[in-house]
């Protein structure tokens, strides 16, 4: 088979691992004290005191687990699906009647306080299962259980928003359209504190980055008005480090901010383009869609047809091809996805790679498998972390979306559930994605789905 379907999976149904706990701890260097790395968008309870390591470690798995949910769209068709968290069989069985799925082995709650490879060590039956098994299997991202080599060591060095910067400053000179925004490392926060003293002077909004981050966590942006507002520069760092936002240790990267312009219809901001690089070190291409960034915290994306104009996509894909082509040549395999944002030229800068799966990358998945089975022309969006208005059990938010799911059809959409372990948070929320022909249905479909989240509350606060 050839294409990146071929590539991923060789065509073949796979098994896919929710290890994004396992990856995203390989890159935390925790200090005595602060936290370090979450994410985003699945809160948990925190008590007023400075939790200790332990405590800092579970509330990083507990998120990072739900977000693991995803695992049900790493690949066009599971044969397995081994989930950290506890999911109800309904939620995979509503997703395979509307997929076309054959029957899919179900190993979830293997790791509700650990990581999935310390679940595996613990359960050699599954890690043989997997190992020796007919199908690929899927992970979210390469991780040091799996071994040392040069696949993990690209992941280790372009995941690095530095190494990523470099590399695109060097490429970007053959690539018109493309603009790379300036960088400067700070040696620790009293360094980036001065010098973003200096920049505000200047009037020049910054974006600050720790090296290693996800899903928004470790980078914001900071304007002048901001930093006035907050007493200094060195007491607004004080606050990101406890609200979570920044890490209390380690170097910084001080970034140019990109002004897009004013907000309105017909905006391009926030794009991605993914892809695969082969085991042959091939790339290929996958797609380009328009991600939902709040602030700078990814919240979805859409993508099919029509999504992005075909300038900015062709630009877009050229850029990414020949980043895949060089971190083909250092080593790594698998999928990846640029990021970029656009100024008020439309010109499109890049602001990071993602070596792994990613947010965008079940859209992706799920728009080719919708158009397999029900035929060409669909557009997906995901919405991976839609507010509820009242806390729900896995069996009361399943009947809620059931509720929902004709309305969505009347309006031409489909409902498709990803993330539903969150929905008793106690800012509870769920990940969902939609499918439709058209823009406008995907849009009338996430409102009937916000306002009804939203009633729930209102539905609730009546019973008391």
């Amino acid at each position: 088979m050839d294409g990146w379907v071929g590539a991923w999976t060789g065509g073949r149904r796979a098994v896919h691992v929710g290890n994004v706990a396992d990856f995203n701890e390989q890159f935390l260097h925790e200090p005595s004290s602060g936290r370090r790395f979450a994410v985003r968008g699945f809160g948990s309870s925190r008590s007023a005191a400075e939790p200790s390591a332990a405590e800092r470690r579970a509330d990083r798995l507990h998120r990072a687990h739900h977000y693991a949910g995803l695992a049900v769209g790493y690949s066009p068709e599971p044969a397995a699906l081994v989930l950290p968290a506890e999911v109800d069989r309904a939620w995979i069985d509503w997703l395979a009647r509307e997929l076309d799925w054959g029957p899919v082995e179900l190993f979830d709650g293997i790791a509700p306080g650990g990581t999935v490879a310390e679940a595996l060590a613990a359960r050699p039956a599954l890690a043989e299962r997997l190992a020796t098994g007919p199908e690929p299997v899927l992970f979210w991202g390469r991780t040091p259980d799996r071994g040392e080599g040069p696949e993990l060591a690209a992941v280790r060095r372009y995941e690095a928003k530095d190494a990523a910067h470099g590399l695109f400053t060097a490429l970007a000179q053959d690539h018109p359209g493309v603009r790379v925004p300036r960088q400067e490392p700070a040696d620790g926060l009293r360094a980036a504190a001065r010098r973003l003293a200096a920049r505000a002077a200047r009037g020049s909004s910054t974006v600050l980055k720790s090296p290693y981050g996800v899903g928004g966590y470790g980078t914001v942006v900071i304007t002048p008005e901001e930093l006035s507002a907050a007493g200094g520069a060195r007491r607004l760092l004080r606050r990101l480090v406890r609200e979570a936002v920044l890490p209390s240790g380690g170097p910084l990267l001080l970034e140019e901010y990109v002004d897009g312009g004013p907000a309105g219809t017909g905006r391009l901001r926030d794009l991605t383009f993914d892809a695969v690089i082969g085991a042959d070190g091939r790339v290929h291409p996958v797609g380009v869609g328009e991600m939902a960034v709040d602030g700078t915290s990814y919240q979805g994306v859409t993508v099919g047809p029509g999504t992005v104009p075909p300038g900015a996509a062709a630009t877009v894909e050229r850029f990414g091809l020949a980043v895949g082509e060089r971190l083909a040549e250092a080593g790594h395999r698998g999928w990846y996805d640029v990021d970029f944002v656009t100024d008020r030229e439309r010109r499109l800068a890049p602001t990071e790679a993602n070596l792994r799966l990613t947010g965008p990358a079940i859209a992706f998945v799920l728009r080719h498998r919708l158009d397999e089975v029900r035929g060409p022309g669909h557009l997906v969006r995901t919405l991976d972390a839609m507010p509820l208005g009242a806390r729900l059990s896995q069996e009361a938010l399943y009947d809620h979306l059931d509720r929902l799911r004709p309305a969505c059809a009347r309006l031409g959409a489909t409902l498709l559930p990803l993330i539903v372990t969150a929905g008793h948070e106690p800012d509870p929320a769920v990940g969902l994605a939609l499918a439709a022909r058209s823009v406008e249905a995907l849009d009338a479909a996430q409102a009937l789905l916000g306002a009804a989240h939203h009633a729930l509350g209102r539905m609730f606060e009546a019973l008391r």
